[in-house]
């Protein structure tokens, strides 16, 4: 471990600052199955947006909302490009993914859900890395609606299934501002422990 004081006090200034309904939180840096996670989804729309107009980012932009609400989404598509600028986004995203961490998770299923939802992002996902689950959030006026939650089951939840339960399992699903764009869980949840 590196004891030198300028080292820690760089750690620290590389904390995530975002401002949430006027209030300044601050949030630890990710760990290794939420970086896993974020950079498996960045890397999808990356890949699937080559070339194209939208255009994914990863965590470490900014977007900036209103006046009291400035976040560092884990992941986002913007399909304006009107809205980005050299230090941020400006304007609600057209996607945005937030990726769970003990210490977030409250701010992401409510506070910032409903600022994302009030300011114009069309879809929200809430990622769970440690269950493996993902919430699909679609907007309905200026509030999301749950779409649908989709779950990566082990080896050993599948034997106890029936065939029919796991003929209902799903393992792929459609993002709303792409039909042609297959997303898998597997791809998803790929290297996470």
């Amino acid at each position: 471990m590196n004891t030198n004081l300028a080292y820690k006090d760089d750690a620290w200034e590389k904390r995530r600052e975002e401002l949430i309904n006027g209030e300044v939180v601050m949030s630890p840096r990710p760990s290794v199955n939420h970086s896993r996670v974020s950079g498996n989804i960045y890397r999808l729309f990356s890949n699937y947006l080559n070339g194209r107009r939208c255009e994914p980012f990863g965590d470490g932009v900014d977007v900036y909302l209103d006046e009291n609400n400035q976040f560092v989404p884990d992941v986002m598509v913007v399909c304006d490009t009107e809205k980005i600028k050299p230090d941020g986004v400006y304007g609600a995203p057209d996607l945005v993914v937030e990726v769970l961490s003990p210490s977030t998770a409250r701010n992401d299923k409510t506070c910032k859900k409903n600022v994302y939802a009030r300011c114009g992002v069309l879809e929200y996902w809430i990622v769970d890395p440690s269950g493996k689950s993902l919430e699909v959030y679609r907007a309905n006026g200026t509030e999301f609606i749950l779409h649908d939650v989709y779950a990566l089951h082990e080896g050993w939840e599948l034997a106890r299934m029936t065939e029919d339960e796991r003929a209902a399992v799903v393992t792929h699903f459609k993002c709303s501002l792409f039909e042609d764009l297959d997303i898998s869980l597997e791809d998803i949840f790929y290297r996470t422990f």
